[in-house]
């Protein structure tokens, strides 16, 4: 089995028998998609929520917005049916914390979360598993042979989501 590494602000595609694998999910957010029937997964690691606030994108694959919609029609493109797809994140964690509550608005790891749920929404696509916030990194790892989604936190078992 091959593992293919999604380093933070990209997204990519595998199909059956490899492995996508994020580390480092803190206040970032990894989106998995998968497509059971023909076996195609993507895995995305979203730094942003939106994108419109930035006059100048130089990698789209850093924001929920822009993210999620590229990497659903690039799965589309390898043979995956829109109707398929389903869904599980992890991540959004709140990675520093503050005394001052009225900072609780700046919370980067919420709004991802928010954010990538919102697109996920938008596009139809189900959220069947969910591993978000605390305050604590996390690594994702999406299996395209099974579909299944493994959460590797530190000081932890390995569990599914």
């Amino acid at each position: 089995m091959e593992d293919i590494k999604v380093g933070i602000g990209e997204w990519k595609i595998a199909r059956e028998p490899q492995r996508l694998i994020t580390l480092g999910l803190g206040s970032c957010v990894g989106v998995a998609l998968y497509d059971r029937r023909a076996a195609i997964g993507g895995l995305a690691h979203v730094m942003l929520p939106d994108s419109k606030q930035f006059a100048e994108i130089t990698n789209r694959a850093k924001f929920a917005d822009l993210a999620i919609p590229d990497l659903v029609e690039e799965m589309l493109r390898w043979g995956a049916r829109r109707e398929n797809i389903i869904a599980k994140i992890a991540g959004g964690a709140r990675m520093f914390s503050s005394a001052d509550h009225r900072l609780t608005t700046l919370n980067i790891g919420e709004r991802n979360a928010a954010m990538v749920l919102k697109v996920l929404e938008t596009l139809k696509i189900p959220v069947v598993g969910q591993d978000t916030g605390g305050n604590y990194g996390r690594t994702m790892i999406l299996d395209t042979a099974s579909g299944k989604v493994f959460i590797r936190t530190l000081g932890r078992p390995l569990r599914e989501i």
